[in-house]
C-alpha cells in the first residue's frame, strides 16, 4: 500500500529541467558534503553524466565549460568546489538584457515598407550617372508592385514618382522623365502565373480523385 505519493507540484522548482530532477538531487548531495575533495570528486562525475545526457553541446565550442557554467547555475551558486574556469557572476547572468532599437518610424506610405525609403536614401547619396538612373527606375518599378499589391487596381506612373520626390526629400525627380515604368500586367504576371499554376494542380488533384472515387470495386 502507498502511504503517500510525492506529486511535481510539490516538489522543488528545476532550475535548468532539460536534467531531470535526479541529477538536481545529485547536485544538492554534493552540496552537502563537508570536504572539498569530496564535493570536487562528486562535481566532476555530475560533469560526465551532464556530457552524457546533453551529447549535441559536444560540437558546441568550450563545451566543458558550458557544462560547469551550468553546474554552478543549478547549485543556485552555492556549491563550493574548484572549478578549472571559474564561477560565473550570479548578478551579471541574472541583467535583463539591453532594450533593442526597433525602428520607430512611421511612414506615411506603410505600403512600400521602410526598405525602399532605405533604398531611396542609398541612391541620394550615388554620384550622377547611368547606374544611378537605372537604381531610382528599379526603385520605382518596385514601388509601383508594392502600390498595385496593396491597392488591387491601376496606378498611373505620376503617382509612383511623386511619391518618390517626397520620399527622396525632393531629390529624385521622375516627373519630367522620357521613360515609362513597367506596365502593371507585367509586374503582376509572375504573382498570376503561380497563382493560376497553383489553381491548376489543385483542379487537377480533385479531378484525380473523382476519378479513383469513380472506378468500380470487385
Amino acid at each position: 500500500m502507498i502511504d503517500h505519493l510525492e506529486y511535481n507540484s510539490e516538489r522543488e522548482h528545476l532550475i535548468i529541467p532539460e536534467y531531470g530532477r535526479h541529477l538536481q538531487k545529485m547536485i544538492n548531495y554534493a552540496k552537502t558534503r563537508e570536504t572539498k575533495e569530496e564535493r570536487n570528486k562528486l562535481a566532476h562525475a555530475i560533469i560526465s553524466v551532464m556530457g552524457n545526457i546533453q551529447p549535441h553541446l559536444r560540437d558546441v565550442p568550450d563545451f566543458q565549460h558550458k557544462l560547469w557554467d551550468q553546474l554552478f547555475i543549478m547549485s543556485d551558486f552555492d556549491l563550493d568546489v574548484d572549478s578549472p574556469y571559474g564561477i560565473p557572476d550570479k548578478e551579471i547572468l541574472n541583467e535583463r538584457p539591453e532594450r533593442l532599437p526597433y525602428p520607430q518610424n512611421f511612414p506615411k506610405y506603410r505600403f512600400y515598407g521602410n526598405n525602399i525609403k532605405t533604398m531611396i536614401d542609398v541612391a541620394n547619396t550615388w554620384e550622377e550617372g547611368e547606374l544611378k538612373e537605372a537604381l531610382i527606375f528599379t526603385i520605382a518599378n518596385h514601388m509601383k508592385k508594392c502600390f498595385l499589391n496593396w491597392n488591387k487596381d491601376t496606378v498611373e506612373d505620376d503617382v509612383i514618382f511623386e511619391h518618390l520626390r517626397e520620399l527622396s526629400g525632393g531629390k529624385i525627380n521622375l516627373l519630367n522623365a522620357d521613360e515609362d515604368l513597367t506596365d502593371a500586367t507585367s509586374l503582376m504576371r509572375t504573382k498570376s502565373k503561380y497563382s493560376s499554376k497553383s489553381s491548376s494542380n489543385k483542379k487537377s488533384h480533385q479531378k484525380k480523385s473523382n476519378t479513383n472515387r469513380s472506378r468500380k470495386r470487385y
